[in-house]
């Protein structure tokens, strides 16, 4: 198993992700090797004093980086020595197994689209984060930000990807899935949510156990919480705001620093055939090292085989 990783993306690369390719391989027990793609002559002196297993890793050198602020698809045109660039050449021609980065999200989108392409079946693909609980375990909300517009059909594939994502990464047997709304009947919300409803009710791959309020996303109401990425990514926002309040007021609480980013890492691109994991932009060693550990249990879980023998049986459903 060979995983990708961009040491150049992020407000603190390289540094913070030569130490968090140090947390992992000195944390987790695995057979996976690390291709660190990057600038060797500013790799060089961090991964000397890393102290690195050699045997673990091998260096891929890039001239070129994309900023966080530079137009998406023109920098990829015009950087292919970049990073990220490189990073999905090596994906698309199956020289790593997954692609790993904290750079330019749009950058990291758009390379997705155009190198791996989404599973045959998924309209759209999008993007999840975790929620965390008061019992210790996690819930997922998804669409977080990829997809401000969305029809009802694409509510629908969502949860079906939400669901197979907890079952087989985070380990919940029959995930309940739930709609985002403003009130619990059915026949509440906006035209996309009384459209989604009927969608997700009849559908026989999903535990559909109806519409959840803003006041149960924290709760074990539901397992995945399905909405479009402008509700999303507010929810998502406003939840990584409890944690800077928490840290301002000195307060120490376990249950708050579970909305710490760095504690899962990055998101995974849901619905396309390779893996690809997006981190937040300032990232440090912990979140490198779980967005790796990530990677690895995508592979080993098989969940992309997974996700296109659910879309075949859809398509099916369909022709029916």
């Amino acid at each position: 198993m060979r995983i990708g990783l961009d040491m150049m993306g992020g407000d603190f690369a390289p540094t913070e992700a030569v130490k968090g390719v140090k947390l992992y391989l000195d944390t987790v027990a695995s057979d996976v090797h690390l291709v660190l793609i990057g600038d060797e002559q500013q790799l060089a002196p961090l991964i000397a004093e890393a102290q690195l297993d050699q045997s673990k890793y091998s260096v891929v050198h890039s001239s070129q980086v994309i900023g966080m602020d530079e137009h998406p698809t023109k920098a990829l045109k015009e950087k292919p020595q970049s990073s990220i660039s490189i990073g999905f050449h090596l994906l698309k021609n199956e020289k790593i197994d997954a692609f790993i980065s904290a750079g330019n999200t749009g950058a990291m989108m758009v390379g997705t689209y155009y190198s791996i392409k989404a599973i045959e079946g998924v309209q759209r693909p999008t993007i999840s984060t975790l929620v965390p609980r008061e019992n210790g375990t996690y819930g997922l909300l998804l669409d977080v930000g990829i997809n401000a517009d969305c029809k009802p059909e694409n509510l629908a594939q969502f949860a079906l990807l939400g669901s197979l994502y907890s079952k087989h990464i985070l380990g919940v047997p029959d995930p309940k899935v739930g709609l985002l709304n403003i009130g619990e009947e059915e026949g509440k919300g906006n035209l996309l949510a009384q459209a989604t409803y009927p969608l997700l009710k009849e559908s026989k791959q999903i535990n559909f156990v109806g519409n959840i309020e803003g006041r149960d996303i924290l709760s074990e109401k539901a397992d995945v919480i399905v909405c479009e990425g402008f509700t999303g990514n507010i929810v998502l926002k406003m939840a990584e705001s409890f944690h800077e309040i928490a840290l301002r007021r000195n307060i120490q609480d376990d249950y708050m620093k579970k909305f710490d980013s760095e504690s899962y890492g990055g998101t995974p691109v849901l619905g396309v055939s390779k893996p690809v994991i997006i981190g937040h932009g300032i990232s440090k060693g912990t979140a490198f090292k779980n967005m790796i550990q990530l990677s690895q249990q995508m592979i080993e879980s098989k969940l992309l085989e997974k996700i296109k023998e659910s879309f075949v049986v859809v398509a099916k459903d369909a022709q029916q």
